[in-house]
Parts: structure tokens; C-alpha cells; sequence
């Protein structure tokens, strides 16, 4: 599968901010979906993840609450809906796939198959 994340840009402290994942070749229904993001002068971190089905979901514990995760599997799409952004917000966002039957995990190497990430930047 391949992916291409979209919908980053420049937004102030406590705005919101929605960026996508779209699949293409294999139906993105057949894998989890995960987000993970890397600061300047940071490793990949995880933020997020959503089943196939889109009935469970896994944040990291500085986001919860703010981001939410969603999936829209007619659209070969997934989504990061992020509420009440700060400036540690700041860093390129990438989406992820990993086959379904594997399971959920937050280890950027448990993940196959990246998109090219969206620039997320946050201004105080």
C-alpha cells in the first residue's frame, strides 16, 4: 500500500488541525493505520493508531484528549484530528500502515509501508 499524508500547515497556539492519509494500491481496510511525528533534533515518536475497523485506538499520553483518530475505509482515508495545538506540536507528522492481523503497536518499526510526512508548525 501506499500512503500520502496531507493537510499540515502553520496555525497558532489552540487552533485545531486536521491532516489525512490516503491510501492507494491495497484496500487501506486490510491494515492499521498509525501517526507518528519527528521534531527537529527529535526521534520519530509515536502519536496514534486505529484498527482496521476503526474500533479501537491507541495515543500517546500527551495527546489524548486533544488528538483523535478516525478512518474512513470507503475512502481508502485515514485521519488525525488535533485540538488545542502547542508548540511541542511542532514537527513533521507521517502516516503509517501495518497489516491487521499483526496487531497494534506504537514501535515505528513495527510499521511496513510510510507516506512522505506533512510539516505541522505551531506558533506561540
Amino acid at each position: 500500500v501506499q500512503l500520502q499524508a496531507s493537510g499540515g500547515g502553520l496555525v497558532e497556539a489552540g487552533d485545531s488541525l486536521r491532516v489525512s492519509c490516503t491510501g492507494s494500491g491495497p484496500p487501506l481496510s486490510s491494515y492499521i493505520v498509525g501517526w507518528f511525528r519527528e521534531a527537529p533534533g527529535k526521534e520519530r515518536e509515536f502519536v496514534a493508531a486505529i484498527t482496521s475497523s476503526g474500533d479501537s485506538a491507541r495515543y500517546r499520553e500527551t495527546v489524548k484528549g486533544r488528538f483523535f483518530v478516525s478512518r474512513d475505509n470507503a475512502m481508502n482515508t485515514g485521519h488525525l484530528q488535533m485540538n488545542g495545538l502547542k508548540p511541542d506540536d511542532t514537527a513533521i507528522y507521517y502516516c503509517a500502515a501495518r497489516r491487521a492481523y499483526l496487531g497494534m503497536t506504537s514501535m515505528a518499526s513495527g510499521y511496513d509501508y510510510w507516506g512522505k510526512g506533512t510539516q505541522v508548525t505551531v506558533s506561540s
